[in-house]
């Protein structure tokens, strides 16, 4: 593996893990930041998917804009006050 230079206060931080005790050394310090980086990174490249996934289904199936449906349920609403009446 190559060497690593980290700045002073992540040095500090990741010393400060491993005289804890919760880490054996630093390379375990460093494969769990980039473990969490791994998880983050999957998270975001879903998030993505999904937002084109949403965008695609807009575009087959049309998109309604808040004033439409601002719109449509003031309708619904005063149907429903009309049917109490």
């Amino acid at each position: 593996m190559a060497s690593v230079v980290l700045p002073p206060e992540l040095e500090s931080f990741a010393a400060g893990a491993v005289a804890s005790g919760r880490y054996r050394d630093l390379s375990e310090v460093l494969a769990a930041g980039v473990r969490l980086l791994q998880r983050q990174e999957t998270a975001r490249a879903a998030f993505v998917a999904s937002l084109e996934d949403a965008e695609a289904e807009s575009e087959r199936l049309g998109f309604c804009t808040l004033e439409d449906i601002d719109a449509e349920m003031t309708g619904i609403i005063g149907e429903a006050r009309r049917a109490k009446a």
